[in-house]
């Protein structure tokens, strides 16, 4: 619950509890996350919690992303996702389930990719073929932000740990924490042309891992 796992099963799981009002047909308006407020407990005491002591965990910044994202969802496949009816009858036990939420509001798309597993233990990293198609535009590019949380990136949990899981921090190292709390904008280095109405992006997700990209098309004059 300090760590990545926690964000990665929350997206997994909540872009699930779409799919199930799909299914069924259900209005879904909104839904709760299972979490407390614990005061006057040690640092990344493992509670069911957002924060600790004011400092953020990674799984706050998973709400983030979902708070960033407009506009009507758009359908998904993923060839690693695993199935809805195979996730409640048998949870993620054997593969790991890699898939993702879209969306789209005027001319910016928004995509949130996980990498999830119900054993937090280390296994390869997904290597992500982001294929989007029919985007109205023939020919283009695309602006790119990226935002991130693994190990290292929006995730002051891995920092707490590195300082050597400090129970009383200084105001120094507090401040540090409460930064890398924050969700991170990471560079994507390639510009990526759109050709055909049709955009492929490629990255690597390591596991327990959680990317959104906002992506803004533009026509080339």
């Amino acid at each position: 619950r300090n760590g990545t796992m926690y964000s990665s099963y929350t997206a997994s799981s909540f872009v699930r509890k779409m799919d199930l009002a799909l299914l069924h047909d259900v209005n879904l308006e909104g839904a709760l996350t299972w979490a407390f407020e614990f005061e006057n407990q040690p640092y990344f005491a493992g509670f069911r919690s957002l924060a600790t002591n004011g400092i953020n965990k990674p799984v706050f910044n998973v709400f983030r992303m979902f708070s960033m994202m407009q506009g009507e969802r758009l359908k998904v496949t993923s060839d690693y996702e695993v199935p809805l009816d195979e996730i409640i009858e048998e949870s993620v036990r054997g593969n790991p389930d890699v898939s993702a939420l879209a969306s789209k509001k005027g001319d910016k798309l928004f995509i949130m990719a996980w990498h999830y597993h119900d054993d937090d233990t280390i296994g390869p990293a997904a290597d992500i073929h982001l294929e989007l198609s029919g985007l109205d535009i023939e020919k283009g590019v695309a602006g790119i932000k990226r935002y991130l949380i693994d190990k290292t990136h929006s995730n002051s949990y891995t920092l707490w740990m590195q300082m050597g899981s400090p129970q009383n921090p200084d105001p120094e190292q507090i401040k540090e924490l409460r930064k890398k709390s924050l969700l991170e904008e990471i560079i994507y280095n390639r510009a990526e042309d759109i050709r055909q109405n049709s955009l492929l992006l490629k990255d690597r997700l390591e596991r327990q891992a959680v990317v959104l990209y906002v992506i803004e098309t533009k026509k080339l004059k």
